[in-house]
Formats: C-alpha cells, structure tokens, sequence
C-alpha cells in the first residue's frame, strides 16, 4: 500500500537532546532490537513456561503473542515519523491525553525496563555458573547459582559491567552487539537442525501437527492468557529501535521500518526453536520434557547436551549467556533515554536531563537504570522462590500496560486524519486499534488472574498473589512519585514544556 503524501505537523515543543545524532543506520537499529529482545536468553525463560501453560499449543500462542506486537509496532511508526523523539511512549501519550497519562504510560516503560534487567540478570547468572562448571568438570559450580548472597553478587557484578558498556555511547553499544547476536543466532540454527535430526533417537520426541497452530481447540481461557503473557514477554524490547530515534539516521523513517523488521525477525526465530524443541522434547512434565517443572525456567540448560552433545552444548550456553548479556547492556537504552526526555520536559528532576559531553549519552538517568535494577533484583530475589516466573509475569502485564496506552494513542493522536485515505486508517487507526484492545483484554484478565497465588509461581503476600502485588504496587508507587513530582515541579503537568495538541493538517508541497 502505498504511503500518501505526509501531512506536516509543527511540533515547536518538541526538540533535540544533545544526543549522538546519525549513528545508527537500519540494520544497525535492527540489531539493537534483536539484541534486545534477546531470543536465545528469551526462548530458554518462556518456552517451559509456554509449555507449562499450553502444551502443545505453542506454536499458537507463540504467533498470538506476535500480533499485537506486530499491530502495536505500526502505531510506533506511525508516532515516530510525526514526533521522532526519544520519549517516545511518554511523549506520545502526553501529546494524545496529557501530562498525566504521559507521565504513567513513561513510568510503565521504565519499570517495565527495570524488571526485564533484573530477570536478564538473573538468566546471565545461572548460565554463567553452569558454563564454568562444565568446562571445569566440577559440577557443584553450577550450584552457586541457587545461593541467594552468591547470586545477588553476581547478578550486581552483571549490572554494573552492562552499565560500563551502555555509558561509553551508543557507538560502542552496536558495535559489540553485531559480534553477541550473529552468534546466538548462529547456534539458535543449530540447535534446530540438530533438534530435527536427533528426534527419532528421543524418548520423549512427538510428532510434528498443524493442530498446534489452531488456538481454538485444546485451550481454556485462563491457559491461553497465561501463555500469552509468556509469549508478550518474549517479543518485549523491539521498541529499543524506536528509543534511540534521536540518534538514527533518516530519525523519522528508519527506526519504525527497524521495528517491524525485528519484530517478523524474531517471530520467524521463535517458531523454528519453539517446534524443535517440541519435537524433540515434547511438552510433559518427566524427563526432557518442556513441562518438566525442574527444567522449565532453563530449558536450554536441560536441553544443550542431548540435542547437540558434550561440545557444541557449550555453544548453546555460551550462546544465551552472550543473548543475556547482550540485551543486558542493549536495554539500558529506552529507560534512560526515557528518562532523559522526561528530565528536559521537567517531568522528572532536572539532573535526569544530563548528557555526558564526551559520550553523549544521558549519564545520570543511565546509572540510575543500573542502580534501581541492581536493587530490584536483590530485593526481588530475597522474598521470591521463583525470580525468573514471576518477573516474567509481572513484566508481561506492564508491557500490555504501557504498549496498550501507546497503541490507543496513535489513534487517538491521528484522529483528524484517520479517515483521509486507505493509508492512514490501515496503519494509523486499524492496526493500533486492534493491537491496544487486544493488549487491554490480556492486561485485565491477567491482574485478575495473578490475584490468585496459584496462577503465578505460588508466592504470596498476605494471601495475595506476589505477581499482582508487584504489578498494581508499581503503578501504585508510579502515581505516588508523579504526585511528589507534581508538587515540586509544576511545569511539566501545566502544560508548560510539553503540550497536549492534535496535529494541524498542513498541506504539503
């Protein structure tokens, strides 16, 4: 479908923030996104989880969890190309529905960013133990991973390095993402040509159905929403494309194309991994099996050796601890470069508005990324048995949250225009549209159902699901800092730096 002609908008309250302009081109953008995404670290985290929750209807709610982001993906475009600036999530909506709404739906995608580093992390960590174990032979190594002082250690340790590496400049940031996601994209092609090929010597191999893909038979409801959540976890971080707009090349065209493209990209990745493990593993709860509860958060862990053997398993797992670290240090990018854009629109203090002179990189909002993740998860991992499943759940209700309100915005946004020609209420309207409401209905349902312990990983506090008590406790302390920041700073929420407006239909030349 071709685009008509843009229609012009003069955005006089939105400007440059001193960043590193025209230093990432498309594929560079495409890479920062995988790497974001993070698909071996991503599929070895969700695919038990998936299983646990849906069997053998993976591959079903694999491409259910695309579609929203692929509908959502468009919204984003559509934004960046009439407001390309780093905000993005937080400058949209507060340019759609205000200073208040903006500010909760920057706070979701920064928290949101928070919980996913800490569960980076944590995946980082385990893998890190494991891989020393196997190369030395001793493999109680592997077990300091479950020591919690050992483990928060470690895990700070991870933090502080992908600080380092994000605080030195975006430059430095893609050139050592190219190396970390050509190779775990490499062995990801192995171990599913090597999962196809070993199924017939498997005990637990099944054979491959097209049923898998229909949602409609085999599910109830409460499985498919909690395997969807799963599934919207594992193609979170696409969005990093757009982060750094202000640093891209052609800043309102190529970071849009770039997360469409990272989306398809890593749909495509998911369901070749997904199948072959099904395959060769199957879906129960004994042995090699997906479903297999001791497994199910590490599945490449269980999975290396018998699909690949002794030698090239350490490939696999060098593989996810690269993924892992990789989009440890890539995702650092959209919450400081949101924080920057709310420091500048005095949405938050001013210091959040620093920029490193040498690196041009927002300094203070970086380091403070780092600091709340490094206490996220020791605080997380002191109260849960099961970090890992419960980050993964929560992180899936606030990326429905803050994604959802993003997707409402672009049409709300673009409603003058909607309607003008096929392009517009396609891309503009219809895609966002679908993808807010379907983010939405898993949003709701999924608060409901993480009320209840036993649809999370079982903690609980006060009888109330942990999963719930995180999700509605941020938004919660979310709105209590706005109010705080509110009092101290009124500007931003009187309209004073950024305004509420509606783009004026100019025509173009």
């Amino acid at each position: 479908m071709a685009r008509p002609p843009q229609v012009g908008v003069v955005q006089d309250d939105v400007h440059e923030k001193g960043l590193s302009g025209g230093s990432v081109g498309l594929w560079g953008s495409v890479t920062l996104g995988v790497s974001s995404v993070a698909p071996a670290y991503a599929l070895t985290a969700t695919l038990g989880i998936l299983a646990a929750a849906v069997a053998v209807k993976m591959p079903a709610v694999i491409v259910a969890g695309f579609i929203p982001m692929f509908l959502t993906a468009y919204a984003y475009r559509e934004l960046n190309r009439a407001i390309p600036d780093c905000g993005t999530s937080f400058t949209w909506a507060t340019k759609a529905f205000g200073t208040y709404v903006g500010w909760m739906c920057g706070w979701g995608a920064i928290i949101a960013t928070v919980i996913v580093l800490s569960n980076l992390a944590g995946v980082a960590v385990s893998f890190f133990y494991l891989f020393i174990a196997r190369i030395t032979g001793i493999e109680s190594i592997a077990e300091l991973a479950a020591d919690k002082i050992v483990n928060i250690v470690t895990c700070v340790a991870f933090v502080a390095a992908a600080t380092f590496v994000a605080y030195r400049g975006i430059t430095t940031t893609k050139r050592v993402q190219v190396a970390l996601v050509v190779f775990q994209m490499v062995v990801l092609a192995m171990f599913v040509i090597a999962a196809f090929a070993g199924a017939t010597a498997s005990p637990t191999a099944i054979a491959f159905e097209w049923d898998w893909f229909n949602p409609f038979t085999g599910l109830t409801l409460t499985a498919f929403t909690a395997g969807l959540i799963g599934s919207i976890f594992a193609f979170w971080g696409w969005d990093t494309c757009l982060t750094v707009n202000e640093e891209s090349t052609d800043l309102d065209r190529t970071p849009g194309r770039a997360a469409v493209v990272t989306v398809v990209l890593i749909l495509v990745s998911y369901l070749l991994v997904g199948i072959a493990a099904m395959v060769y593993a199957g879906v129960g709860t004994d042995g090699l099996g997906l479903g297999n509860e001791e497994t199910s958060d590490n599945v490449f862990g269980a999975l290396a050796e018998p699909v690949l053997g002794p030698w090239a398993s350490m490939l696999l797992f060098l593989a996810v601890l690269a993924s892992s670290a990789a989009s440890l240090q890539t995702t650092f990018l959209p919450p400081a470069r949101t924080l920057l854009a709310m420091g500048v629109y005095r949405a938050v203090p001013a210091r959040f508005a620093r920029i490193h002179p040498r690196f041009l990189i927002p300094s203070y909002a970086t380091l403070a990324c780092g600091i709340g993740t490094a206490v996220f998860y020791s605080l997380l991992t002191l109260l849960s048995e099961s970090v890992l499943s419960d980050t993964i759940l929560t992180l899936g209700i606030m990326i429905c949250f803050y994604y959802g309100l993003t997707a409402f915005a672009c049409v709300w946004y673009f409603r003058k225009e909607l309607f003008r020609n096929r392009f517009n209420f396609v891309f503009k309207f219809l895609f966002p549209l679908l993808g807010a409401v379907m983010l939405t209905v898993v949003f709701v349902i999924s608060m409901i159902d993480s009320y209840d312990p036993a649809n999370g990983s079982g903690a609980a506090v006060g009888g109330v699901g942990l999963v719930f008590v995180l999700a509605l406790g941020l938004l919660v302390l979310g709105a209590g800092l706005m109010v705080i920041q509110r009092v101290r700073d009124p500007e931003f929420f009187i309209g004073g730096t950024l305004r509420r407006d509606t783009p004026a239909l100019i025509v173009p030349e």
